[in-house]
């Protein structure tokens, strides 16, 4: 097992982030409760290295509507991370839908002071406008978000403009999106591999590229993980399934060898769907994922 940075981050800090309001099945508004209440979490939390901050809830009330609420919470998910980071932790958000990648990704991006590298690891590619989504639903335009396009409530959070490099951007395992995310990404720069090349090429030799494309970004880089980016045979608790994905055991050993890596700030899980999950396999997979990346007692 890797160990996560361990000269630099001396602990890890779990922070929830409990919002469904992004999606349109929105139990995932549950998953990190009912992750902190879980067999799994408890079975990990006594290791000495290992710290649950808070669990973050959109702000009550209207708040401009579901996108304002979206936009307070991601703000103040911003500002805890970058605590974490300042206080020389490694913070691991757990979510809660995909919307809440504006908030993590722009606290690391304030900290870093300059858009960060990131590996976006999901069976989506979260990158419409409200302009151009079937569906309205936020958690599908996150990584545009990050990238300066999208209603402006969820914009320059962390830094004015873009959060994240689209040049040190990959995502990993996309199956199911539609043209004009394609068209805006790779007018962008941002490498997706999807499933079709992960089958051609081997998921080894694909995750060396996005690697080496997110590792380059000057400033570091971060993982986002939706568990939907895995076969739902074997991670059924998430909010949107998609058939055909990424074994557990690739992605279990990928997070092992991304955390001993220079540079690397931050994971973020999301997605979890308590109501989908069955006898706590998803529930499971999270905690190995962050088992992975915990300091080794010895450092």
């Amino acid at each position: 097992m890797a160990a996560a940075n361990s000269q630099k981050h001396a602990r890890v800090r779990i922070i929830g982030a409990a919002s469904g309001l992004g999606a349109q099945d929105q139990a995932c508004e549950n998953g990190p409760v009912a992750f902190h209440r879980s067999q799994a979490w408890h079975e990990l939390a006594h290791h000495p290295r290992l710290d649950w901050g808070r669990t973050l809830f959109a702000p009550a009330g209207d708040c401009g509507g579901p996108t304002g609420r979206i936009a307070g919470l991601c703000r103040h998910l911003a500002d805890e991370v970058e605590h974490a980071l300042r206080g020389g932790e490694l913070p691991v958000v757990i979510g809660g839908d995909h919307s809440v990648a504006i908030g993590t990704w722009s606290g690391v991006a304030r900290v870093a002071g300059q858009p960060v590298g990131l590996l976006w690891i999901d069976a989506h590619l979260d990158s419409h406008t409200p302009e151009t989504s079937y569906s309205g639903a936020i958690h599908g335009m996150p990584l545009a978000c990050l990238l300066g396009r999208g209603d402006k409530r969820l914009l320059n959070i962390g830094l004015a403009g873009v959060q994240v490099s689209a040049g040190h951007t990959a995502v990993l395992g996309a199956r199911s999106y539609e043209p004009e995310e394609i068209d805006f990404l790779q007018a962008s720069g941002v490498r997706i591999i999807d499933r079709v090349e992960l089958e051609e090429r081997g998921f080894a030799d694909c995750l060396d590229e996005a690697l080496a494309i997110v590792t380059a970004a000057p400033a570091g880089f971060g993982v986002t993980l939706d568990l939907d980016a895995i076969d739902p045979l074997l991670a059924p608790g998430v909010g949107s399934p998609e058939p055909e994905g990424l074994s557990a055991r690739d992605v279990l050993e990928a997070v092992s060898g991304i955390a001993g890596l220079p540079g690397f700030r931050t994971l973020e899980i999301v997605e979890y769907n308590p109501d989908r999950d069955r006898l706590g396999i998803t529930a499971s997979l999270i905690s190995d994922l962050v088992g992975r990346i915990l300091p080794s007692d010895n450092n």
